[in-house]
Order: structure tokens, then sequence, then C-alpha cells
């Protein structure tokens, strides 16, 4: 049986810690994310977490169920920083491209809390607020509903796709890193053009562009996509009704 979780009205009332702290959801998940920043998601263990926050590990049981809530919690915060200033203001296509890429780059901004929580479904306050604000943008821009579910899948997929793909690069060390980039350079610019024609023609663009991340520019094609199905019907309903 999971253990209860105790609301948070009643948590505030809780003593301090050993280090003189109130505990509290907020400053439980600021420590995880730093811990996972700091030494990865293997690092993260209740008793660990209950070390660094000056409690004993069971307390934390009191406010998540389990480490997996625990986990989904620190997702959550990472909508939330990416949602915090953001606000829809009815042009759908720039909207729902400022918001990719704040998710991507909140993501982006703890990598290997990033590899933690991309895959993973909350179903928190902000992750639904998210949600909702993505769905109103697409189905306020006229998309039938069965087409806004289906360009919201594609959509949010895509930013957590690309947010896991770029968090597993940046959560390398410097030095891997680097090598990796620098392949472009030491082995592709060199292979012979009678060999490899279209390598060769390209070399130097893709030893410029590959080292970063390619989000924006998928971004900007599944949206044009979808602004051109909407064009799209939009022609076909006024032929029908010229008709």
């Amino acid at each position: 049986m999971a253990k209860e979780v105790v609301p948070e009205e009643a948590r505030r009332r809780r003593r301090p810690t050993r280090q003189g702290t109130v505990l509290s959801e907020r400053l439980i998940v600021e420590t995880a994310l730093r811990m996972v920043r700091e030494h990865g998601s293997a690092g993260l263990s209740a008793r660990r977490l209950g070390a660094a926050l000056g409690a004993d590990p069971s307390t934390l049981y009191r406010y998540f169920d389990g480490m997996d809530g625990l986990t989904r919690a620190i997702g959550e915060e990472l909508i939330g920083r990416a949602l915090a200033g953001w606000a829809a203001t009815g042009q759908w296509r720039a909207d729902l491209r400022s918001l990719g890429l704040r998710i991507h780059a909140a993501y982006l901004a703890h990598p290997q809390a990033a590899l933690l929580t991309a895959s993973r479904v909350t179903g928190r306050p902000r992750e639904i607020a998210a949600d909702e604000a993505i769905l109103g943008s697409l189905r306020g821009a006229g998309f039938a509903d069965v087409d806004a579910v289906r360009i919201y899948h594609a959509y949010i997929d895509q930013c957590l796709a690309f947010a896991a793909l770029d968090a597993g690069a940046l959560a390398l060390t410097a030095k891997v890193r680097e090598a990796d980039e620098e392949m472009w350079e030491s082995t592709y610019a060199r292979l012979p053009a009678d060999a490899y024609p279209n390598i060769a023609a390209t070399a130097g663009l893709l030893a410029e562009r590959m080292p970063h991340s390619a989000y924006p520019v998928a971004l900007d094609m599944l949206l044009e996509s979808a602004e051109r199905q909407l064009e799209s019907g939009a022609e076909r309903q006024l032929e029908a009704g010229g008709g």
C-alpha cells in the first residue's frame, strides 16, 4: 500500500529539520534537482536527499508517493519553469513556437533531470496547464478536435524527444562532447569526394550546423505543416460553400 501523502498545509506545521529549515515540497524538489545536476539520476535516493535536507529519509514519503512521485514532481517543476512568464497572445503559431522553445530550454537547463523525466507523464497541475494551453491554441485556431489532438501529440513528443536527445549530449563530459563535435571536421570533412560526394559537398555546412540542436528547425517544420493543413481546410470549406 502506498504511503499517505500529507497535504501541504499540514506539512507546514512540522518542526524544522536538523539544519533549521522547514521542509516543503518545493524545497525538496529544488534540492533533488541540485543533486541530480551534480550526481546524475543514480545519485538521487531518499537516503541521500534526506541527508542533504537534514531530515530522516522517511520524512520524504509524507510529501511524495515514493521516489517515483518525486521524479514526477521534478518533471512538473521543469514544465512550471517553462510556463513562468508565458501567456498566449492568440497568435497560435507564434504562441506554440515560443512555448515549445521555452519547454526545450527549461529541460536543457537541467540535462540530467531531463533525461530522468522527459518520458514521464506527471498528471500534475502545471503539466495539465501546459497541455490545456497547447490544445486551446490549436482548437482556437480552428483545427478540428481530431487534428488538434494529432498535432498536439506530435508537438509535445517532438519537444520532449529533442529535450532528451540534446540533454544526453549536455550530460556528457565536456571532453567527450567536444570530441564528438570535432568529428564533423576531423572525419567527415576529410572523406574522399569520389566515395562520398554528398558528404564532401556539404562538409562545411555539416560541421557548422551539427553541433547545435535541430529542435527550432524541426519545430518550425511541424508548425508550417500544421498551418498549411489549416489553410487547405479553410479553402475547401470556401469552395464547398461557393458550390
